[in-house]
């Protein structure tokens, strides 16, 4: 079962990039993340308010969320810190580099995450999942490597703080995966989730706020359009329902963080689609050779899995 929640988590996290992408194209990054994470704390505290109020009628849904001690704030704080850091990073890189570029390079994660999953929680994978996952992050690295050079020298806009950006996105989201796993294994999904949403809202307000005072330009001008409404709903409620499976695939025993964090990265392959049909982007056939490479991963975890 948790590899299909590891799938489900998947195809959510690529509709989130490519609504990410689709926001991001009039709005600046702050803007963007703010008002996201504000609509998903709203979302989410729909079950929280119906889990303290009537709470003999949320127990047995998969919904309710319990109540947490101070230790478990405080950890759940730190994972927010490291979550809107590592947000932070992949929004202003997606804002700025081609998204067949961002999604396949950000897809590498699972190959740090399994490093993380090997030393300290010892996990092993059997022939078909080392196979799987060294097939889709093999295929994902060569690709990002000359996807770089090749979108260098297609325009001098793009500059190195962006990869920069990206790179520092890819390497603390690694970081969060194992610390997902450390956190299901002594707390309940839901009432992570609903938490470390909720702070994270708290400091992007404050973030915000910071950056509305310190900006030079008009007010009026840095307004949320209303043909983005939709697209930034859209992060909210994919961003919702990807890290729901996400951390229930997770609570199970026997799940590993290094398939499902594999799993997870396919979504890449749905940017990748919306980056060669709608945006008509560079490089259309190394591009399908990697979502080739990353299927043919995908499978051979599944089969490996199951």
């Amino acid at each position: 079962m948790w590899v299909v929640l590891a799938f489900i988590s998947a195809l959510c996290l690529g509709g989130y990039d490519v609504s990410k992408k689709i926001a991001l194209r009039d709005h600046r990054v702050v803007d963007v993340l703010t008002f996201s994470v504000l609509v998903s704390s709203l979302i989410l505290s729909v079950p929280l308010l119906l889990s303290r109020v009537c709470p003999e009628c949320m127990t047995e849904t998969a919904f309710y969320v319990p109540p947490m001690n101070a230790q478990a704030h405080l950890l759940t704080l730190l994972k927010s810190c490291i979550v809107l850091s590592s947000w932070v990073f992949a929004y202003i890189s997606l804002k700025h580099l081609p998204i067949s570029v961002v999604s396949p390079m950000q897809a590498t994660r699972p190959m740090w995450t399994l490093i993380g999953a090997l030393l300290i929680f010892g996990e092993r994978l059997n022939a078909w999942q080392w196979v799987g996952v060294l097939l889709a992050v093999g295929s994902i690295f060569v690709f990002s490597f000359g996807a770089r050079v090749s979108v260098r020298r297609a325009s001098a806009a793009y500059n190195n703080k962006y990869y920069v950006a990206l790179i520092l996105a890819i390497l603390i989201g690694s970081c969060s995966g194992l610390y997902d796993k450390f956190m299901m294994r002594h707390y309940d999904h839901n009432a992570v989730q609903v938490y470390y949403t909720f702070y994270q809202a708290a400091m992007m307000v404050v973030i915000w706020m910071i950056s509305r005072f310190r900006s030079t330009q008009p007010i009026h001008g840095e307004k949320i359009r209303l043909k983005s409404i939709a697209p930034i709903l859209l992060i909210s409620v994919f961003l919702v329902i990807s890290d729901n499976v996400y951390m229930l695939a997770l609570r199970d025993p026997d799940s590993l963080i290094a398939v499902v964090s594999t799993i997870r990265r396919g979504g890449a392959v749905i940017g990748f689609a919306y980056g060669l049909i709608y945006l008509h982007e560079t490089d259309p056939r190394k591009k399908i050779a990697c979502m080739a490479g990353i299927m043919a991963g995908l499978i051979c975890l599944a089969l490996g899995s199951l």
